[in-house]
């Protein structure tokens, strides 16, 4: 037996409803852009620089997020006042618009058509 187990993420998982799952779809492939990986009935996977994340209908899951706080999805992008100006001409609900960080760098939130937050950050 080796040595122990260090896990990798090499991925994240949003599930939403069949009613949301087109508005889903479009934000991420369309709006941000996210190149498809794997596109089947329910179910979409995307790949950013080599982690996937997937978008995929569940029998649980009843409308949007009604706790968006728990899960933010942080994507690093290089001019967040360009993607600022794509997000709010598509209608996209900002959070918080881009303001500095103490380290230097910008932060915005948004907020996906279930509710879920996601972040733009420029280091």
């Amino acid at each position: 037996m080796g040595g122990p187990i260090t896990p990798e993420l090499v991925g994240v998982i949003v599930h939403t409803t069949e009613a949301g799952f087109p508005q889903m779809r479009r934000f991420y492939a369309e709006i941000l852009g996210l190149p498809t990986r794997s596109d089947r009935v329910g179910f979409i996977n995307f790949d950013w620089k080599g982690f996937r994340l997937t978008l995929h209908l569940h029998d649980r899951v009843r409308g949007i997020s009604t706790e968006p706080d728990r899960v933010l999805l942080n994507f690093a992008v290089d001019d967040l006042v360009a993607w600022h100006e794509r997000l709010s001409i598509a209608g996209t609900p900002c959070r918080r618009p881009p303001s500095p960080e103490p380290w230097g760098g910008l932060v915005a939130t948004y907020s996906d058509p279930d509710s879920n937050l996601i972040q733009l950050i420029q280091f």
